[in-house]
């Protein structure tokens, strides 16, 4: 297989982060400042730790994929981003109480020294946070130029090659596509013309785009989920990839459905329950908020089950989803699940899963690995919607004419396939 034309990872690649004062941005930047140090190591990240096999199974090669994937190197990464609070992102992270304070300590210079920009924020879509350190401008269009003007700016000053954005800030609430979303036109004249219908996500990510950087959704937004913003990427080249990093309850889903699946093992009703404490959780005590991330949990079973095709076994399932905020528990979000399943002649069976997590801690190598993966996606020349990132996503982006695969198992051969394509080796099928 001829291997593809990628650009060298030469000179500093910068990422900004939106939402670069909450939890998981602190605790991702932090991770990544000490796992460069050599004072961690950074579990859970793929291209940091994980192994590719190539060739043939009896050539038993098992190499690491940031020794045969040109990706940037950690030590070649600059932090910025947006906030709208003005803390640097060592307070920020301390008010996070995520890591350790002899953590953070280790590398307190650098993330004292990361302060955040002024945001765009719209309290219409995010209640229940009060901004305090955020831009004013007459047009959402004008917004979006004063983005501009901070990436060029970040850009100059940092010496960069390269940029990589990702938002790790909060969910807005549920805006349904509607006719500005479905051109560029459209979505220009929204932006000029102060449209209720256009988030801070949108503008961010349309600024992106117009500079030609990848833009990574971490939530649930709609944000570039639209046909106006996959046709703004393929004009400019740029990789796009969402939507809602797939860290606890959905990824566990992800896992248990195909093995349900694979077993012809009936499925009538699935609970699931969240607590949560920080900041997220607070939004998501929002009803607006909450139906955004809603629907992308719900989306999961339906979309690996297939209940159209299997309707005896899927054609009658109850799901549930509630997300409570629980001050007390912080960042360390509790995932409860009942599940109804049946087996041999309609007999029930239960499945009780109860995942004691910390969001930021599983969030974090995410974000790691989406940023160097874009920035490889975008010297290798692709854009549009990088279906092979998928795997990181609990509401993996498709357009019209696909649809989305939830799998975490599928996701995770495509995405190791498309490595393979773009270094030249011969995709595995496991029939060898």
């Amino acid at each position: 297989m001829e291997k593809m034309q990628i650009k060298d990872a030469q000179g500093k690649l910068g990422v900004l982060v939106i939402g670069v004062g909450g939890a998981v941005a602190t605790t991702f930047i932090a991770g990544t400042f000490i796992a460069r140090k050599g004072l961690g190591i950074p579990v859970g990240s793929i291209t940091q730790l994980a192994t590719i096999r190539l060739g043939k199974r009896e050539e038993n090669r098992f190499l690491k994929i940031k020794d045969i994937v040109p990706l940037a190197n950690l030590n070649d990464i600059v932090f910025g981003g947006w906030d709208i609070f003005e803390d640097n992102a060592y307070e920020a992270a301390r008010h996070a109480e995520v890591l350790s304070l002899d953590d953070l300590d280790k590398v307190k210079d650098e993330m004292q020294a990361l302060k955040p920009m002024k945001a765009v924020f719209d309290q219409n879509f995010v209640k229940r946070l009060h901004g305090t350190w955020v831009k004013e401008a007459p047009t959402k269009w004008d917004l979006k130029e004063a983005l501009r003007k901070d990436i060029q700016a970040f850009k100059v000053n940092n010496q960069l090659d390269r940029i990589v954005c990702i938002w790790c800030g909060s969910t807005e609430v549920y805006t349904q596509i509607g006719d500005v979303h479905k051109t560029l036109p459209a979505l220009q004249q929204a932006m000029k013309e102060n449209s209720s219908e256009i988030a801070p996500s949108m503008i961010y990510a349309y600024a992106c785009l117009e500079e030609g950087i990848p833009y990574i959704s971490g939530a649930p937004n709609l944000t570039v989920d639209m046909p106006a913003m996959w046709d703004f990427s393929a004009q400019t080249q740029t990789p796009i990839c969402g939507k809602d990093f797939k860290t606890g309850q959905t990824m566990l889903k992800t896992v248990l459905s195909p093995m349900l699946k694979t077993r012809m093992l009936g499925l009538s009703g699935w609970f699931s329950t969240n607590i949560l404490g920080n900041r997220d959780g607070e939004v998501l005590d929002d009803p607006g908020s909450f139906k955004t991330k809603e629907e992308s949990k719900l989306s999961v079973i339906d979309n690996i089950l297939q209940p159209d095709l299997y309707p005896q076994l899927y054609g009658n399932i109850y799901h549930k989803v509630r997300i409570n905020y629980y001050p007390p528990r912080k960042d360390n979000k509790e995932g409860w699940d009942n599940i109804d399943i049946f087996g041999w002649l309609g007999y029930p069976m239960q499945l009780k899963v109860d995942f004691l997590c910390r969001d930021s801690i599983l969030a974090a190598p995410l974000c790691l690995d989406l940023v160097l993966f874009s920035d490889l996606a975008k010297r290798a020349g692709l854009s549009g919607i990088q279906s092979w990132l998928s795997f990181y996503f609990k509401s993996p982006m498709n357009d019209n004419e696909h649809i989305a695969e939830h799998d975490l198992f599928i996701q995770y051969i495509k995405l190791k396939n498309t490595l393979r394509q773009m270094i030249g080796e011969e995709t595995i099928d496991y029939i060898d």
